[in-house]
């Protein structure tokens, strides 16, 4: 399942949303999405799971908490 994970910190990695998201299961990928004019993030990514189980798990548990001073949004990507 892939997720859309939206505000994060502009400081925020691949590797920190990985660690993030690994605490509820295996992450198959996460692609953090980059400015291609100064290569800074755009505050959001997508984190894609294959196990639904923990996909809805690692949705419901950081939806709305904070993650690096930010209060980040999960959601299933569309």
């Amino acid at each position: 399942m892939k997720l859309l994970v939206r505000n994060l910190a502009r400081t925020s990695t691949e590797q920190d949303i990985r660690v993030l998201f690994s605490a509820y299961g295996d992450v198959k990928e996460c692609t953090l999405v980059l400015d291609q004019e100064t290569g800074e993030s755009k505050g959001f990514a997508f984190v894609e799971m294959p196990e639904p189980e923990q996909a809805k798990e690692a949705m419901t548990a950081l939806h709305l908490s904070k993650f690096a001073k930010s209060k980040i949004r999960v959601k299933q990507a569309q």
